[in-house]
């Protein structure tokens, strides 16, 4: 069977996505199909799939596979690339919600640049700080939080030359994140605005050019630590930059807003 696939872009997140409000692709088919289009030698290749779903509730439902074939229940960029999907195609305005496996999202394609787009994501949780973790005789200083997905906040002056798939891999997998593991960050702050951020991420298992729940993470931690102010400029890996604003209280976050480019690179056809 032939089926419409648009791959997007979303600052050096890649993902593949699908039109599914009609079931052409069966659910429990759904993991064996994200490891099958996403592989980069073989296939479409991809960071990981996107399904748009009909929703009873809200405008569309979207579900998130990780390019390993495991569920996500959030993703940012993902988030932004299909919300930019759904008005490609015409089923939504330049507002939108829409369900995901965290609960409902609030987007927007912002007018003076349709490439870029807004989520109002929501509030943070599972914030834990300062947990030591001793690599090599190195010690981390590690804030973790849960954005949607969790993440490891590590900031670092060397953010260049830091081996990130060495360490995030033996991070994402440590004890103290058992059992569900976590995503890795190394984070540089630039000033009172700006920081830089590299990412592991889960699921992928390598270092990625950008992760939206990663440099919302990120921004999070460093304004609650009050390295930085909010709005944040974060460039991402892939030299893209990416806006994290929030409202913070006694490390209470609230109003979280990722802002950052999503676009169509391509679309094809594809045989499953």
């Amino acid at each position: 069977m032939d089926i419409n696939f648009s791959k997007f872009t979303a600052a050096g997140n890649d993902f593949i996505l699908i039109d599914n409000r009609e079931n052409i692709v069966r659910s429990e088919d759904y993991q064996v199909l994200a490891k099958k289009l996403c592989d980069r030698k073989y296939s479409i290749g991809a960071d990981g799939l996107i399904l748009l779903e009909k929703s009873t509730l809200k405008d569309f439902k979207m579900k998130y596979l990780n390019s390993d074939g495991s569920y996500a229940s959030m993703c940012g960029n993902g988030g932004r690339s299909i919300a930019r999907f759904a008005y490609d195609l015409g089923i939504v305005s330049l507002k939108m919600d829409f369900e995901t496996d965290v609960g409902i999202i609030n987007a927007e394609i912002l007018t003076k640049d349709k490439n870029r787009v807004k989520l109002d994501l929501y509030a943070p949780k599972g914030l834990v700080k300062d947990i030591r973790v001793v690599i090599e005789e190195r010690e981390f200083n590690i804030d973790s939080i849960n954005t949607g997905v969790p993440h490891a906040v590590i900031f670092i002056d060397d953010i260049t030359n830091i081996d990130v798939v060495k360490y995030g891999r033996i991070v994402r997998y440590h004890k103290k994140f058992a059992p569900d593991g976590t995503n890795v960050n190394f984070v540089k702050i630039i000033d009172d605005n700006t920081l830089i951020v590299r990412t592991y991420e889960r699921g992928v298992e390598d270092e990625t050019l950008a992760c939206g729940t990663g440099v919302t993470a990120a921004g999070i931690i460093s304004v609650i630590r009050n390295f930085v102010k909010s709005p944040v400029n974060i460039i991402s890996k892939g030299g893209d930059s990416l806006s994290v604003s929030l409202k913070n209280f006694n490390d209470e976050v609230s109003n979280v807003v990722l802002e950052g480019p999503a676009y169509v690179s391509f679309k094809g056809i594809v045989e499953i």
